[in-house]
């Protein structure tokens, strides 16, 4: 059976962090190469208690070996990271990038299914689920690119639907799976590139979901929107969902005209019809086959695998 490793550049509380670990450790993953992204020493040293947690402090030493000086945004961060830990997975046959908010979800085991994978394959993607707020349990499914995609999402989403991606919040690309041990590879966020040239990512893992808990709460969502829409996943400089000239719009563009028009109480009535888990939409989801439930057992025993936390 293949061995394969989870990658993350993360930010957030201890708990959280702990979470994810024990979630993929419980998964199978072989290897962990966390970078703690801010000062959180309480994770940092939870963490390097186990023996297959690879866990690095990004302080001010470790950028100025790496680049010279940190640099300023988080996007960059990542990649730098993740091309790190996959030069370094040296005991992994798989290395895969993913966030603190984003979970493997597998049907069978995944060392399995990356050890059925032809040997030339390079890379692999796996296609994300986007979780409905106020449940850990649902999941709005990936809707393949088809001449039905915006229809299907316009029903789904009468208001907004024709403004948002695959009706998602955040991306449609997923992430990918890339072979250890090939030289010139550099790793972004969503693709893999070798020599400078993106490697064509063609083989997909159906046994494989990355369920993504972009917006747990309205509360939580709110708490992180400013930054998102400057920095993050919603920042001006993304692609619309369709080219402008067809009436497209881009994330930063739908929320930049939501909150002028209506302001907050705009921006609620669009997280209710798009992300909050409520009978209409479990009713619309189920009608075309895309309600996914899924137990992310975040709650599983942590003391099993970070037995000298500190919470």
């Amino acid at each position: 059976m293949a061995t394969w490793g989870v990658s993350a550049t993360i930010k957030a509380p201890t708990a959280q962090i702990l979470h994810w670990a024990a979630f993929h450790l419980e998964a199978g993953a072989d290897c962990l190469h966390i970078y703690i992204d801010d000062g959180n020493r309480e994770a940092f040293n939870a963490l390097k208690t186990h023996p297959k947690v690879n866990v690095t402090l990004c302080d001010e030493r470790y950028w100025e070996k790496r680049k010279g000086a940190r640099p300023p945004t988080h996007q960059v961060r990542q990649t730098v990271n993740a091309t790190h830990a996959y030069r370094n997975a040296h005991d992994l046959d798989w290395l895969i990038h993913i966030d603190v908010d984003e979970f493997l979800i597998a049907d069978q085991p995944i060392g399995a299914t990356l050890s059925a994978l032809p040997d030339s394959t390079l890379t692999a993607r796996i296609r994300p689920m986007e979780q409905l707020s106020g449940t850990p349990t649902a999941f709005k499914a990936f809707i393949p690119n088809s001449p039905d995609r915006a229809r299907i999402v316009a029903d789904l989403y009468p208001t907004y639907g024709a403004y948002l991606k695959g009706g998602f919040l955040s991306h449609l690309a997923g992430k990918v799976f890339a072979r250890t041990g090939h030289d010139k590879i550099h790793v972004r966020i969503h693709n893999v590139f070798q020599a400078g040239q993106m490697v064509p990512t063609t083989e997909l893992l159906p046994h494989i979901d990355l369920a993504h808990a972009h917006a747990t709460s309205w509360e939580s969502w709110l708490a992180a929107y400013r930054y998102r829409l400057t920095k993050g996943s919603y920042r001006a400089e993304l692609a619309p969902n369709k080219p402008y000239d067809k009436g497209g719009l881009s994330m930063h563009d739908l929320f930049t005209m939501i909150e002028a028009e209506n302001g907050e109480a705009g921006l609620r009535a669009f997280f209710e019809e798009v992300c909050e888990d409520s009978p209409d939409l479990r009713a619309r989801l189920t009608k075309h086959g895309l309600l996914r439930q899924v137990d992310l057992a975040l709650n599983a025993p942590i003391d099993t695998y970070f037995p000298y936390k500190t919470l």
